[in-house]
């Protein structure tokens, strides 16, 4: 039997939605992405400034202020849905941490309870054996 940690399980456990707002989310808060976005910006100004053949957004570019908007309307409540659900996934590793540490508390303090019995149980012999050399 396979045994699997909490972020496999966790990860085994997503939907493809889920799937999808996380690849959005790291997708949108990378440096290539806001380069490329940048990159075509800048393109599309210059395009629509010199115009050689049409200008199709002319200043002050409302398509492409549209385009922003519309971009931020459903780039938001993805990116959120990741992060609520990264939260989640956090709070699950939080409560398995504390359930590791409450056990390996658990298990120190047998193990000190067993060596303070070793230990007593020395002394005694220890004890004992200095009596009969003493008598």
């Amino acid at each position: 039997m396979e045994n699997k940690t909490w972020h496999e399980k966790h990860t085994a456990s997503l939907s493809y939605g889920d799937r999808i707002a996380d690849t959005v989310a790291n997708g949108m808060g990378s440096w290539s992405f806001i380069i490329w976005q940048s990159i075509i910006v800048v393109v599309w100004m210059v395009l629509n400034i010199v115009g050689f053949v049409q200008h199709w957004d002319v200043y002050p570019f409302i398509l492409l202020n549209l385009i922003f908007s519309t971009q931020a309307a459903y780039a938001a409540p993805i990116i959120m849905m990741s992060q609520n659900r990264q939260n989640q996934r956090d709070r699950i590793q939080a409560m398995n941490d504390y359930k590791t540490n409450i056990d390996a508390k658990k298990e120190i303090e047998s193990l000190q309870i067993q060596l303070n019995k070793l230990e007593t149980e020395k002394l005694d012999k220890i004890l004992a054996l200095l009596n009969e050399k003493l008598k």
